[in-house]
């Protein structure tokens, strides 16, 4: 759906129309000229005669892109920033003439633009799909009106080899343009539930949440049973090395023990193994033990 300006928008729209269409073009020596002094000498008249000329070409590329429902004057403002920059980066020496070097940054601009804001989600994040977003209506169409249906398959795939990219993402962007954003708080239809209440939750339910409550508790009492087997001396290494947030280290724990670090270690290890076997005698379903990442 295009956007409507309110009539005040309107008439400011057509009041720049047509004193960018009004301003006359320039000659390419003139146009040099201008681009010489701009960037040799800063002359900002320069640059400014520079720039209103050329702000047709601002128009009639925003005209293009009002397909996608997007304001005119919008358009026209992010295009009048490309030609800036065009204007800042012209090399006058590569004797190229400015519009054909300012078409590129308008066009660039423009395209940003309707990606940022044509949809909430965001859009074509790399080249190739940028390229599918701003070229498959076109091909579709040249498509449809050989085929003379709807594109089917053949059609797809032949998008797909014409600009690189798999048919999957044709068929998903294909979708994306032939539907428009809807908020899920938009009621189905009168009187009736909003589109979210019919969202599934991916969450646990609430039976899920108390069976998993429950068998944390449980695994933490046998954790503890386990833990009162050990030695002093080993409830103390397995406290600082498996329960505590900073874990101390072989060698800190061997000189408050009085012992080396490989003699930690290996106690260590004893009891890991006494932990786990104790554990396992807890329940007949190894299984249990373990605590579900989901």
């Amino acid at each position: 759906m295009a956007y409507i300006d309110d009539p005040a928008t309107q008439r400011a729209n057509l009041g720049f129309i047509k004193a960018s269409m009004q301003t006359p073009l320039l000659s390419r020596a003139r146009e040099f000229a201008l681009a010489r002094r701009w960037r040799e000498a800063g002359d900002i008249a320069a640059m400014h005669e520079l720039v209103r000329a050329y702000t047709r070409l601002v128009i009639a590329t925003a005209a293009r892109f009002r397909s996608y429902g997007l304001p005119m004057g919008d358009l026209v403002q992010e295009g009048n920033v490309g030609l800036m920059q065009a204007a800042a980066r012209f090399e006058p020496a590569r004797d190229v003439r400015f519009s054909t070097y300012a078409a590129w940054w308008i066009r660039s601009a423009m395209q940003d633009y309707v990606l940022r804001n044509w949809s909430i989600v965001r859009t074509g994040t790399t080249a190739a799909q940028k390229s599918l977003f701003f070229n498959l209506r076109r091909l579709r169409a040249r498509i449809e009106e050989v085929s003379g249906g709807p594109l089917g398959e053949a059609g797809r795939r032949q998008i797909a080899a014409t600009l690189g990219v798999d048919i999957a993402e044709v068929e998903r962007m294909d979708l994306r343009l032939s539907s428009a954003d809807q908020s899920l708080n938009a009621p189905m239809g009168e009187g009736e539930e909003d589109w979210q209440d019919f969202i599934a939750d991916g969450g646990p339910s609430p039976e899920q949440l108390v069976m998993g409550t429950r068998d944390g508790q449980t695994r933490s009492r046998w954790l503890a049973e386990a833990l009162g087997e050990l030695s002093p001396r080993e409830q103390r290494i397995i406290s600082a090395r498996r329960l505590s947030e900073a874990g101390a280290t072989l060698e800190q724990l061997g000189r408050a023990l009085g012992v080396s670090k490989e003699r930690v270690r290996q106690l260590e290890h004893r009891a890991l193994l006494k932990l786990r076997q104790s554990m396992r005698r807890r329940t007949e379903r190894p299984a249990d033990l373990l605590v579900d990442a989901g």
